[in-house]
């Protein structure tokens, strides 16, 4: 329900208890040995709820990265013009900039192409193993920061993303208020909105390649919190 891709809200509910049943029984005969408890006692509703808790915070930690790429999209959209051209994402049913959702349609093909759908359920596999079914299970305080300072993560990783459009807009824009020092007479509004969008649209061409890389990055230090986050 939290993960990204198969828990967003393109997919249809029965859909995803589908799959969320389908993906139980392929990874049920890897999982280690399970405590032998009653069905409707107090100590399964605990152990349910840690699960819960569990997978709510490893499926966080990738959420983390898609909305990285909607804030840089924010930023960028805020500069070049397009901050008012908002549309609704129907992954998350929120309303986000055109820039936002483009780069959200761009991470989550590189998601799926990158086979993170795979490795999300690999380190589910793992936690079973470093965090196993007890309960006497408690997070460890490191395990706890790891989550909040994804927080600070999240803003870091957009800055670094939308940067290089954003010195490129700013450049843009003192030179148009060069010129309409030198020339009063010119109309900055009429002319700055559509050279800023077109800078701005060739700005996102150009730097593509480099979101493709360091969106690879952010995916990889995910999955290494996720895995620090487990104990691993």
């Amino acid at each position: 329900m939290v993960a990204p891709v198969i828990g967003s809200q393109l997919v249809p509910m029965r859909i995803r208890v589908i799959v969320a049943v389908a993906i139980a029984f392929i990874v049920a005969p890897v999982l280690p040995e399970m405590p032998a408890v009653g069905a409707l006692s107090i100590t399964t509703l605990v152990i349910v709820a840690q699960q819960i808790l569990i997978g709510v915070a490893l499926g966080f930690f990738l959420q983390m990265v898609f909305q990285t790429l909607v804030l840089a999209g924010q930023m960028i959209a805020m500069q070049m013009g397009l901050g008012f051209a908002a549309m609704m994402d129907p992954s998350n049913g929120v309303s986000v900039t055109v820039v936002s959702s483009f780069y959200l349609m761009f991470i989550t093909t590189l998601f799926v192409v990158l086979d993170g759908h795979l490795v999300m359920v690999e380190v589910l596999i793992e936690s079973f193993y470093t965090l196993p079914i007890s309960t006497e299970f408690s997070f460890a305080q490191d395990s706890l920061f790891a989550i909040v300072s994804s927080i600070s993560w999240i803003f870091a990783s957009a800055m670094v993303i939308s940067l290089p459009a954003i010195s490129a807009l700013l450049i843009t824009n003192f030179a148009f208020g060069i010129m309409t020092r030198a020339a009063p007479q010119l109309n900055i509004f009429a002319l700055g909105f559509p050279v800023a969008l077109l800078f701005g649209l060739v700005l996102l061409w150009l730097t593509l390649p480099m979101v493709a890389e360091v969106s690879t990055e952010l995916f990889a230090d995910a999955f290494d919190r996720m895995r620090f986050f487990i104990g691993q």
